[in-house]
C-alpha cells in the first residue's frame, strides 16, 4: 500500500517510533513526508537525517505550515538538540506551498495520509484546492471521545495535542476526509518501556538514536513518575506509543479492531472534542488494540528497517 506521512517529527519522538516502524514493513511505500508546526524546516531536516540513517533518501520530504492557522503561534517546541540528536543536522525549509504540492501528488497516487501531527497541512489543502480533501483515507491521530478509565490519569480532550493546536483544522479535516479516527484512550495502552531499550539501541543506528531521545524524554516529560503515579501504567514507562499506533492502523494491522462509528465535533471555549451521535458523520474510531503483539510488532520493524 502506499502511505503518505504528515509529522511533527523532532519533539515526542512517537513521531520517529512511528516512521522507524513503517520504513521496516515490506509491504508499504511511503511516497511522501510532510512536515507540520515547521517554521524553518528544522523538523523537515530531521526527517531526512532519519531516513539518511537507513539509507532512504528516494522518500520526498517538504516542510509545511509552521503555526496554527487560527491562533497564529507557533505548534510546538523542539527539544535541545545536543541532546536528543548528538550531531549536526542541516534544516530544510520549503516555499510556500510545496507541503501542499506533495500532499496532493500523494493523493493522486492512491496514498491513505497517516496525521500523526496538528492537522494544519489538510486544512491548507482544502482551501487551496477546494473539494481535493473529500473522501481522501485519512488516519488521525487523535479525537477524544471517552476518558482514559480506571488506573489511568485523569486527561480530558485538552490532551489531544493534535486536535487542540489547531481545532478549525481537525474540524475541517473531519468534515471532508474518510476519517479514520485513533482516540487517545486506546493508543494509551501501547507502552515504550525502559526494558525495550536495550533491544532498541542493539538494533542499529535509528534504533540507538530512538533510544537515545526517548531516555531524553522519559526525564524531560516525567514519564517515569507517570508510570508510577498510576496502575495502568509500567512502572518503567518512557512513552506511549500514540503514533505508532495510529500508523498501524493506517497500513491495516489486524490486531487493531477498528469500527465504524456516527460522530460529530464540538466546539467549547475554543477546545474541540468528538462525541458519538446518530445524526453524525460516518467515520472508522479505533476500539481495541492487541497490546502485546504491537510491542512485537513494532520493534521488530525498526530491526528489520536497519536490516
Amino acid at each position: 500500500m502506499r502511505l503518505h506521512i504528515d509529522t511533527d517529527l523532532g519533539g515526542d519522538p512517537d513521531d520517529l517510533c512511528a516512521l522507524a516502524m513503517v520504513l521496516g514493513r515490506p509491504e508499504v511505500e511511503i511516497v511522501g513526508i510532510t512536515t507540520c508546526g515547521d517554521p524553518d524546516g528544522r523538523r523537515a531536516g530531521y526527517v531526512e537525517h532519519c531516513l539518511r540513517l537507513v539509507g532512504r533518501q528516494d522518500i520526498p520530504v517538504v516542510a509545511g505550515a509552521g503555526r496554527s492557522s487560527v491562533t497564529g503561534r507557533l505548534m510546538g517546541d523542539l527539544p535541545d538538540h545536543e541532546r536528543y540528536w548528538g550531531v549536526p543536522v542541516a534544516p530544510r525549509p520549503a516555499p510556500p506551498g510545496a507541503a501542499i504540492g506533495l500532499l496532493e501528488r500523494s493523493i493522486d497516487q492512491g496514498a491513505t495520509i497517516a496525521a500523526i501531527g496538528p492537522f494544519t497541512n489538510l486544512a491548507l489543502l482544502h482551501q487551496a484546492r477546494p473539494g481535493r480533501l473529500d473522501g481522501v483515507p485519512v488516519v488521525a491521530m487523535g479525537g477524544w471521545l471517552r476518558p482514559l478509565g480506571p488506573g489511568m490519569p485523569a486527561w480530558g480532550p485538552e490532551m489531544d495535542w493534535n486536535t487542540q493546536c489547531d481545532p478549525p483544522a481537525a474540524e475541517l479535516m473531519a468534515g471532508h476526509a474518510r476519517l479514520t479516527l485513533v482516540p487517545l484512550p486506546v493508543a494509551a495502552r501501547s507502552h515504550l518501556r525502559a526494558a525495550h531499550l536495550p533491544r532498541l539501541a542493539a538494533s542499529g543506528p535509528l534504533g540507538e538514536l530512538l533510544a537515545r531521545q526517548c531516555r531524553a524524554y522519559a526525564v524531560d516529560s516525567g514519564m517515569t513518575e507517570l508510570g508510577r503515579a498510576h496502575a495502568g501504567l509500567p512502572d518503567d514507562l518512557v512513552n506511549i506509543h500514540w503514533d505508532p499506533v495510529a500508523c498501524a492502523v493506517a497500513l491495516g494491522w489486524s490486531g487493531a479492531v477498528v469500527q465504524e462509528r456516527r460522530v460529530r465535533t464540538v466546539l467549547e471555549a475554543e477546545r474541540l472534542r468528538f462525541e458519538h451521535d446518530p445524526g453524525g458523520r460516518r467515520t472508522r474510531v479505533l476500539a481495541d488494540l492487541d497490546v502485546q503483539a504491537f510491542d512485537e510488532l513494532w520493534i521488530e520493524a525498526v530491526e528489520q528497517a536497519q536490516r
